[in-house]
């Protein structure tokens, strides 16, 4: 799949490496984003898997620095697009125009990048929430009835506001589902606002160096999927999902308690891939039920739906994740 391939003997060799390069995109994005360490590994573990990563945090969070760090250091294209009510579809996709020589031509839209921001996607309306949505399954945006494919790897980060909903478009749970992690973003801690305004009110321009590359990574995602997992460790993921279903023989007491509706079959795979991941930039080839429960929380909090004696208790979706392990 990649030119990457030849340089390993071995897939042991190929999972070390890739364990240094997270090490080594660490070190350098940590040039620019100040503490932040669970929001980047959960960010770069969904470029790894292949998956999409929606961001919910306040304004100011460095949200948009933190994504066009990733794709600096990656040498990825990197496109940001500010999502508003009056967005129209074709605005991210592209249009066919007119050309000198009378000929439609298809003028590529900003999703045609590695690496797309897309701000505050709950404030646009669902038939461009639906566009860009179409684009991060198919991996291809469809314009005049022609398929255009994507540039590959294609990696969608959404941000969303979680405390200002007046006049926003709330994703549908079909359309959440379609992202790998829910990754919420925390006020920075004393110390580390301390060193953020230091750096942010001086000359301190850092030089990032690239880690990896477009067809490097493509290799690492395909080498994700290779790793083995226990059958135990498999049957874990896919109970852990199962047990959020309400109607679901294993589901506890709390889940038939304060859930309405439960994950689907794609937070298991998601469970699985991120497991395969989270070892394998640890420097581990196979993952344990450790590595599940340490990502379990970014697949599930966005796939369980909580009812309104949950909301009135104030039990969120993490405190019932955290019962299940």
């Amino acid at each position: 799949m990649s030119t990457a391939e030849p340089m390993f003997k071995t897939d042991v060799e190929a999972v070390d490496a890739l364990a240094q390069s997270y090490k080594d995109l660490r070190t350098e994005i940590g040039k620019v984003i100040v503490g932040q360490h669970d929001v980047v590994k959960s960010v770069l573990i969904s470029l790894f898997s292949n998956g999409h990563s929606l961001l919910v945090g306040v304004p100011g969070l460095a949200k948009t620095l933190l994504v066009s760090t990733i794709a600096d250091v990656l040498d990825l294209d990197f496109k940001r697009i500010q999502f508003t009510p009056d967005l129209m579809p074709s605005d991210i996709t592209g249009s066919e125009i007119l050309d000198e020589d009378r000929h439609f031509k298809f003028n590529k839209g900003p999703l045609f990048s590695n690496i797309v921001l897309a701000d505050e996607i709950n404030r646009t309306p669902p038939k461009t929430q639906a566009a860009l949505l179409e684009a991060m399954q198919e991996r291809s945006v469809t314009v005049a009835g022609m398929r255009h494919p994507l540039p590959r790897p294609f990696f969608v980060l959404a941000t969303q506001n979680p405390i200002e909903q007046e006049g926003t478009y709330p994703l549908p749970e079909a359309q959440l589902d379609r992202f790998m992690f829910n990754i919420p973003l925390t006020y920075p801690s004393y110390e580390d606002e301390i060193k953020v305004v230091k750096e942010t009110t001086s000359n301190y321009r850092p030089d990032l160096g690239h880690i990896l590359n477009a067809e490097q990574i493509q290799f690492f995602q395909s080498l994700i999927r290779k790793i083995p997992i226990s059958d135990k460790v498999l049957e874990y993921a896919v109970q852990l999902a199962n047990k959020t279903r309400p109607s679901s023989n294993l589901a506890p007491d709390i889940v038939k308690q304060y859930i309405t509706w439960g994950a689907g079959p794609r937070a298991s795979q998601y469970l699985v891939l991120g497991a395969k991941c989270n070892a394998a930039i640890q420097g581990k080839y196979s993952p344990d039920i450790d590595d599940v429960q340490q990502i379990a929380k970014y697949v599930l909090r966005h796939r369980i739906v909580r009812n309104y004696k949950a909301e009135a208790e104030g039990i969120s979706e993490d405190h019932i994740v955290e019962k299940l392990f």
